[in-house]
């Protein structure tokens, strides 16, 4: 799969504008305008981090279903042992 980086664009000034008409202190609404600016993420970012959540459950899916099923066939050993 094939991710295209692409910048999302973010207005901070009118973000702080915005921050500032409701009260918040000038450097505050600027440290939270920054904040909010570099904690953002693109639908490619979503995308890989969906792509890489899915491959770790299908791993995780196919440990467990190998491990079940070593279970059930020992288990048809023991029982076939004794029988």
């Amino acid at each position: 799969m094939t991710v295209i980086d692409t910048e999302l664009e973010f207005d901070t000034l009118a973000y702080m504008r915005m921050l500032r008409a409701v009260g918040v202190e000038e450097k505050r609404a600027e440290a939270h305008a920054e904040a909010a600016r570099a904690g953002l993420a693109t639908k490619a970012d979503l995308a890989t981090l969906r792509a890489e959540i899915r491959a770790d459950l299908c791993r995780a899916l196919w440990i467990r279903t190998g491990a079940i099923v070593g279970t059930i066939i020992a288990a048809a050993g023991v029982i076939a042992a004794i029988a």
